[in-house]
């Protein structure tokens, strides 16, 4: 007996020295600022499109092992003419419309009822997106319809529809690819108004002469886009995947100048991945490059293929209001090697009507802290990093650095704090260049809304894994490789 409680004791002893504290940390790390630049309008990366030589169809069951792996580009590459200096203003202006409307959303959408019926002759409200102008940052190019038209769309994981611009046009906006016209295709197929497809969209109508579904999505700054609800095929690489529901917008407005539409990867049903999930095991991931440092290009895999050995998970939770989100739970964040006193766990709490909160959002740029939570942060960086010579604010960022003529510098550690998992950022995830003369800023800022946003200059390198099968977010570091 005195043996086995020995042998209890030396395990739990054991166990607890090995726990991971916070004083491991490491305090400092180093930043390169001469290998960091801003990214210019690099050429797209994607290759000639191919013939496809496989195909399922969406809830047959087929194929449910299969992954495919996607080239992203940033919505940059479709730039032309403008300065590096011009398209990181661009870049700011898009992410602060995005993250009001955002903001916007989580705080006033009602509960949502599980079945819309459609409205005959029209619409009686619209659903207001997360989404707002021009604010989708990664697309992929993939095929529409039979034989297949390929097309740019923007992938974006605050979004809960696909959809793209199609014709006859009764008002679109300038796309790089000739616009989808439905006639030409062999597998376009229209939606009847009783359809259970039709009655999941938060806005249905009903065109009562031909008793066909039409969706609205409206976005945060007044753009919309506007036309019939359909099934069609979609190709990525060499696969095809039939019966995708999909917008097809015959009236759009001042969205996504370069792509036709948006191919949405929010947690609603009508997304890709709530669409496609036996296909694809409710499972996608990708991994967005640092574009200042890297030639490779970001990419995204949709499988099994997407979940990474090398993940650290974090559960997903549940908002009672809005399901389109990804809600995770930050319990606190470290900088220079210490937890930070002042970046408590309930200033990002899920209330149980579904405010506050945190998010993992693709198309937000720079992480949005609540206020408390920032200035806390942002005081610790500041003490840690007092032997950097100091530089005027720029835009939305307070605390910047003259880093010119630098070899390298030694900067403070900074750890995101997930339910089990610890998130520890490079040095370019958190300090980046905001012109072409050296000088740095601190890429956080703070939020009077209650909701907080992990950006994707924050997610840069990582492998953001997707599991909805296993409600879960992953966080695999130098995933891109």
């Amino acid at each position: 007996m005195e043996g086995r409680r020995n042998a209890l004791l030396f395990t739990l002893c054991f166990f607890f020295f090995s726990l991971p504290s916070l004083s491991s940390l490491p305090a400092y790390q180093t930043l390169v600022p001469t290998s960091h630049s801003l990214p210019s309008a690099s050429p797209t990366s994607f290759q000639p499109e191919s013939e496809p030589v496989s195909e399922s169809l969406i809830g047959s069951g087929s194929d449910s092992d299969s992954s495919i792996t996607l080239n992203l580009d940033h919505i940059d590459a479709l730039s032309t003419n403008r300065t590096p200096e011009e398209l990181f203003s661009s870049r700011l202006q898009r992410d602060s419309r995005r993250v009001k409307s955002i903001a916007t959303l989580a705080a006033r959408i009602p509960r949502r009822n599980t079945t819309h019926a459609p409205r005959p002759g029209g619409f009686s409200s619209s659903v207001v997106s997360g989404l707002s102008q021009g604010s989708g940052e990664y697309f992929t190019r993939l095929g529409v319809g039979t034989p297949a038209r390929y097309v740019y769309m923007v992938l974006d994981t605050g979004s809960d529809i696909v959809w793209l611009q199609c014709a006859p046009c009764r008002r679109c906006y300038s796309q790089s690819d000739p616009i989808f016209d439905p006639r030409k295709s062999r597998t376009y197929s229209t939606i009847p108004c009783s359809s259970p497809l039709c009655r999941r969209l938060d806005s249905a109508g009903c065109n009562t002469r031909r008793r066909t579904c039409l969706y609205q999505v409206s976005y945060g700054d007044g753009s919309f886009t506007v036309g019939d609800f359909a099934t069609e095929t979609l190709t990525f690489r060499r696969n095809r995947v039939k019966g995708v529901a999909v917008g097809c917008g015959h009236d759009n407005e001042g969205l996504f100048v370069g792509a036709a539409g948006l191919l949405g990867l929010g947690k609603g049903r009508l997304s890709f991945p709530g669409q496609t999930g036996r296909r694809f095991n409710q499972k996608f991931s990708y991994c967005l490059v640092d574009r200042s440092a890297s030639s490779k290009p970001s990419s995204v895999v949709f499988g099994n293929a997407a979940v990474s050995r090398t993940a650290k998970f974090t559960p997903l939770l549940s908002n009672p209001k809005l399901d389109t989100f990804y809600y995770v739970e930050l319990l606190g964040i470290s900088v220079g090697g210490s937890r930070v006193p002042g970046v408590a766990a309930s200033l990002f709490k899920l209330d149980p009507i579904g405010n506050g909160g945190v998010i993992i959002d693709s198309g937000t740029s720079v992480t949005r802290l609540v206020r408390p939570a920032y200035i806390a942060m942002r005081d610790a960086f500041r003490v840690g990093a007092k032997s950097l010579k100091r530089a005027p604010d720029y835009s939305l960022f307070d605390t910047c650095f003259d880093l010119s003529h630098q070899n390298e510098v030694k900067v403070p550690t900074v750890v995101l704090h997930f339910r089990g998992a610890d998130v520890s950022l490079p040095a370019t995830n958190y300090l980046i260049p905001v012109d072409t003369n050296g000088k740095f800023c601190f890429a956080f800022a703070g939020t009077m809304s209650g909701l907080s946003i992990i950006g994707n200059i924050q997610q840069q390198g990582f492998r953001v894994v997707y599991d909805l099968m296993g409600s879960r977010v992953g966080f695999a570091p130098r995933g891109c490789a």
